[in-house]
């Protein structure tokens, strides 16, 4: 019988079978995703954790309720690139297949729990913007740090037990159900289930930032017929708002779509090994969303770039005075020397 035919019973629960999903097959391939993982990975790490330390150094920006969302992006993100990039590369490009059922779906809840908590921060920046846009006067009474602090918590806690299911018991092994083709282990309604999730997040941010588009836009056509501020407005029309809503909704969609297309895909047809391969390179573009995030949402912030600016300086003036303190210790030997 053959091993890759991961809907037999017999083997479909079988630790061998993961080699079966083991898909790079050349080096060039292994080398391809060790790269790109290591790349993103890296430069995600490096950018999240900058903006962490540019949010928490200011006592400013850590009260806000937007600050703490996108810390909340940022530590998910952190965590994503880490487990992913781990597991990922350990899977695909060294093979490792000595661990058992349990540490294959606590890896893979682990990332699971990161990409969600990742994305469900994404939909609650979504929602305190389309709060602060909608309802501007009550945006204050209703963003409290309390109920910011309620959100976040239910956030983590909701991703983490959504991530663990398969651990706890849903998965093909325990049910004796048809396992995906994607991942080993994996039941395919709980594959159905966890998109569905995913979808109804994304669907929620686009509508979100499609209605603070909107809002702003109409803000923007008042202001400029009754001729109120016109260049100010102008400017401040978010073409800033604009370009960052139209940056969130396309590096969305071009990270995500090609993954969630092919999960869909494998769960009503049988994939081929070409496609099996394109969703392990097409897995790496939720990293690079991963990446992208910090420059979208925190960098782009007045407050954050400045706090970035202060920070470089400061490296700048101590890098300077470190050098020059060289320089003041031989010019003092030497006019002690003279004297």
């Amino acid at each position: 019988m053959d091993i890759c035919k991961i809907h037999e019973n017999a083997s479909k629960c079988s630790v061998n079978t993961m080699e079966c999903f083991m898909v790079l097959r050349t080096q060039a391939q292994k080398i391809s995703i060790a790269t790109l993982c290591g790349l993103f990975g890296t430069l995600c790490i490096f950018e999240n954790s900058l903006v962490l330390y540019l949010i928490f150094s200011s006592p400013r920006t850590r009260r806000k309720p937007s600050y703490l969302f996108i810390s909340s992006l940022a530590l998910a993100d952190i965590l994503a690139s880490i487990i992913f990039v781990c597991s990922f590369v350990n899977f695909h490009v060294f093979n490792e297949t000595d661990f058992s059922k349990e540490t294959f779906l606590l890896q893979l809840g682990g990332v699971n729990t990161s990409f969600s908590a990742s994305l469900s921060s994404l939909l609650l920046t979504a929602l305190d913007r389309y709060i602060s846009i909608s309802r501007p006067s009550e945006y204050k009474l209703l963003m409290t740090r309390k109920r910011t602090w309620i959100a976040l918590g239910v956030l983590w806690v909701t991703c983490a037990t959504i991530a663990s299911l398969p651990l706890l018991g849903w998965n093909c092994c325990t049910l004796d159900s048809t396992c995906s083709e994607l991942f080993p282990f994996v039941d395919e309604n709980y594959l159905s289930s966890w998109i569905c999730f995913i979808m109804v997040l994304l669907g929620c941010i686009i509508y979100a930032y499609a209605h603070v588009l909107w809002r702003a836009h109409q803000h923007v056509a008042y202001m400029e017929k009754h001729q109120v501020g016109k260049q100010n407005t102008r400017m401040r029309m978010d073409v800033m708002l604009a370009k960052t809503l139209v940056m969130v909704l396309t590096v969305l969609t071009l990270c995500w779509s090609p993954v969630l297309v092919l999960m869909i895909y494998s769960i009503f047809a049988r994939l081929s090994n070409h496609l099996r391969k394109a969703f392990a390179f097409c897995s790496t573009l939720c990293l690079l969303n991963s990446m992208v995030n910090p420059i979208i949402y925190a960098l782009r912030s007045k407050e954050l770039y400045s706090s970035l600016r202060m920070v470089f300086s400061r490296f700048r003036r101590q890098r300077k005075a470190s050098e020059e303190s060289p320089e003041a210790e031989s010019t003092h030997k030497s006019s002690v020397i003279e004297t």
